[in-house]
């Protein structure tokens, strides 16, 4: 941890200043993360604008000849390396996990474009076995390998785009292995690596051990799915919750900070943590100071359409070519992510059929097989978002309210939590998660 990072977490409440009156406000990762840490010692109040908690830790029940199962449809996976704090999370809670698999496909329409990057995957398609441009691809990627290790965390890194042109990187590789990594991860448009900031992504690359072939993180998922999690987490102070009340305004006042939520009675809390997208977070502040403004406002959010269903007319023609996350081309760029989670796969479903979850292709699908639809948003990482995380500092914990959210970091499970436990710490909570996160993003 730096010294700035240090004297950042050691901000906040005075430890003998007793328990106060605190609103968390959204039940992500995030904000039950928050209310766990908060409500032994603190008396709180949660407030959710839906009808159900969890946010993206979403399971479907759904009806398989097997027997009724849980399938997943945002959060699906953590690894034993990467996700320190939401793995002791999950320990302390008691909450089993099983080894899944994390391997991905590029897939064209009709076939004729398929490879996975896994042992089975890479020559599904036999004549890539004499493609130049697939051999140089592969080429290309582990020289890319290589050239970004030095731009690890670089804030003055070029883009990805201008990191692979400067490189003399070919456009088959850019659109055949960097523009889906990117989509896919990110849920962001096919050309949306153009403007993703390269060191952020080494970094990402680096910590998930996608720079190397050797000692990758083992991935794993909820036994039973993410659900089993959420109803562990909240248990404890479920009688807190309130659900279907959308704040509409945060207030600060000279005596507290006032909450006003649809169908609920104005009230005035001590503290407030808003454990909402930025854009949202942004939109409830009564009057946003000039900080959170440029901050809130610098990371705005993409809509991502979830879909689970049972058509394999999705997938790669090719059974070799099936990976848990299969990426689709197109001959033009897509604004939207276009990918394929086989859930069977990732979550070891005790299932007669294969289950599928699709982003933005619900028009592809099977009616008849189309099972839910789910809305999601998911943050869009520019140069710009990526200063803004560095600005946590100057917002959270100023004047009575505290940020967290998945936003603050890489957008995944653990940074919504690792994202609540650093809040927490400056109201003097959250030190007892261990292992403890590292707060590198905390001045």
């Amino acid at each position: 941890m730096t010294a700035d990072a240090r004297a950042d977490a050691g901000a906040g409440l005075d430890p003998g200043a007793g328990a106060r009156r605190i609103a968390v406000i959204g039940t992500g990762v995030s904000g039950m993360t928050a209310a766990h840490l908060l409500h032994t010692d603190h008396e709180i109040t949660v407030f959710e604008a839906g009808s159900r908690l969890g946010g993206h830790a979403n399971t479907i029940e759904v009806d398989d000849p097997r027997g009724r199962i849980g399938v997943d449809t945002g959060f699906i996976v953590l690894n034993d390396t990467n996700y320190p704090a939401f793995s002791a999370l999950l320990e302390r809670l008691e909450v089993a996990t099983q080894d899944s698999e994390m391997g991905m496909s590029i897939a064209s329409p009709n076939g004729e474009f398929e490879y996975a990057n896994t042992r089975r995957g890479l020559f599904a398609q036999r004549s890539n076995l004499l493609d130049r441009d697939f051999l140089r691809l592969i080429a290309e990627q582990l020289r890319f390998n290589r050239a970004v290790r030095p731009l690890i965390g670089d804030p003055d890194a070029p883009t990805v785009g201008e990191f692979l042109r400067r490189g003399g990187y070919s456009s088959f590789f850019a659109e055949r292995a960097i523009a889906p990594l990117v989509s896919a991860v990110w849920s962001t448009g096919s050309e949306g690596y153009e403007t993703f900031p390269l060191g952020f992504l080494a970094e990402f690359l680096d910590n998930h051990g996608m720079l190397r072939q050797l000692g990758r993180p083992r991935w794993a998922t909820v036994i039973g799915g993410s659900r089993v999690y959420v109803d562990a987490l909240t248990r404890s102070f479920a009688d807190r919750i309130r659900l279907s009340a959308p704040v509409r305004s945060v207030e600060r006042t000279e005596t507290g900070v006032i909450v006003r939520a649809d169908g609920e009675p104005a009230e005035r809390f001590d503290e407030v943590v808003i454990a909402a997208h930025s854009d949202q977070a942004l939109a409830m502040l009564d009057r946003p100071t000039e900080a959170e403004r440029e901050v809130l406002g610098a990371i705005p959010y993409s809509a991502n359409e979830a879909t689970l269903h049972t058509d394999a007319s999705l997938m790669p023609q090719r059974r070799s070519a099936w990976a848990s996350w299969n990426f689709h081309l197109r001959e033009r760029p897509s604004e939207a992510t276009l990918v394929t989670y086989w859930m069977n796969n990732l979550q070891r479903l005790d299932a007669e059929r294969d289950y599928f979850v699709s982003l933005n292709m619900a028009h592809e699908v099977d009616p008849a097989k189309r099972l839910a639809t789910i809305p999601y948003a998911h943050p869009a990482i520019d140069q710009s978002a990526a200063a803004a995380q560095r600005r946590w500092g100057e917002i959270s914990g100023a004047d009575r309210i505290h940020y967290c959210g998945a936003y603050w970091r890489w957008a995944f499970h653990e940074d919504g939590c690792w994202s609540a436990v650093r809040a927490c710490r400056r109201l003097n909570a959250g030190a007892s998660l261990e292992p403890e996160p590292e707060l590198e993003l905390a001045a």
